[in-house]
């Protein structure tokens, strides 16, 4: 059986490498054939992630590419869409599978259709607010990372929806040992254009980690942002897919602050996965799935406002034994459901019974 993965990046986009690429020697063991096609490659990740302008003439010769590789789609028992075919142009790439009767899954771990529906230009919002509408309504099954993506699918009128959690190879990650340092350790997992996120509780950060002693370790974030935490010992290390679980392996406690608003409800806590994978406790915003993913696994504690935040960090920063405690239920919940080895023979069971349908 053989699928076509349209993926948006190389391994080097996030996205991609967690809700595709990861699944590829699972499936290929399982007897699915899988020929990916990534729509962006490292050159043009490497350009954004350096605050550099997207180059149109880059991005016009990868859209041809894309076009010419859905030439030979009718080989494939299946297409496997991450999000959408073409971004910014209506779904007349997934139209047309669908008038020719080629199935597609389109699978989503962000709220991507805010991008239309909620864009500051009119003209998007007119031509494209209800692209990814169609897209959802035209696949054989969508994919959701959580319960609000989920629900964007059915009132879209998919005919299917699966729930897949965006998870971690379990194995790659080793549990923390308990810490004897008198200086903890809060960390962050991100990039420089989320680390606003925690630039937005660094009232709450600096004191606590005044009054208690401790450092703060930003994995992912632009140097600059070392200015906005005065008076605190303030770590700014580089990402690679290499060293990100070691470095959380060093965190006493791993933290997620979010805004409440629509963009950030369609996330998927990864951050808190990771942590979790490495048994270290968590503190996040209740929004969107990190409600589900923290309060269904005992790891840690949701913290809304400045207060919430300042009492839940100096709680947890007092309590070895609690830390402790709630790292070994992160690491169990990962475990037991947010891990690659549980989520990949559902993937696989979702592709083989569509395209045991389709030949049916």
């Amino acid at each position: 059986m053989k699928i076509l993965l349209l993926c948006k990046y190389s391994r080097l986009g996030a996205s991609s490498r967690l809700r595709t690429l990861q699944y590829l020697p699972y499936l290929e063991g399982k007897g699915l054939e899988v020929t990916v096609s990534s729509l962006f490659d490292d050159r043009y990740l490497n350009g954004l992630y350096n605050q550099r302008r997207r180059v149109v003439r880059i991005v016009v010769s990868l859209y041809l590419k894309r076009l010419v590789t859905l030439f030979g789609a009718f080989r494939y028992d299946l297409i496997w869409v991450e999000k959408e075919i073409f971004p910014y142009l209506p779904s007349f790439a997934e139209r047309l599978l669908c008038l020719l009767g080629m199935r597609y899954v389109a699978d989503y771990d962000d709220a991507i259709f805010h991008n239309y529906d909620l864009s500051g230009n009119p003209v998007i919002r007119k031509v494209l607010g209800k692209k990814i509408d169609v897209v959802m309504r035209n696949s054989a099954c969508v994919i959701a990372g959580n319960a609000y993506l989920a629900s964007r699918a059915k009132a879209a009128g998919a005919r299917s929806v699966e729930l897949v959690p965006t998870v971690v190879d379990h194995t790659r990650y080793t549990p923390r040992r308990d810490s004897t340092t008198t200086c903890p350790v809060v960390g962050w997992i991100g990039s420089p254009s989320t680390q606003k996120y925690v630039v937005g509780i660094r009232e709450a950060l600096v004191k606590v980690c005044q009054a208690h002693g401790a450092r703060l370790v930003l994995v992912g974030a632009s140097p600059q942002v070392v200015s906005e935490f005065p008076g605190v010992d303030v770590e700014v290390v580089p990402w690679s897919e290499g060293s990100e679980a070691e470095l959380i392996s060093r965190m006493d406690i791993g933290i997620m602050p979010l805004p409440d608003g629509p963009w950030e409800k369609g996330k998927c806590g990864y951050k808190l996965i990771q942590y979790m994978a490495c048994a270290v406790p968590v503190i996040a915003s209740p929004v969107g799935v990190n409600v589900d993913i923290v309060t269904g696994s005992y790891s840690g504690l949701l913290a809304g406002s400045l207060a919430e935040w300042e009492n839940a960090l100096s709680h947890l920063l007092a309590s070895p034994k609690q830390r402790r405690v709630m790292g070994v239920a992160g690491r169990k919940a990962v475990e037991n459901n947010y891990s690659l080895q549980v989520q990949a023979p559902i993937l696989s069971r979702i592709f083989n019974d569509i395209i045991g349908q389709s030949r049916g």
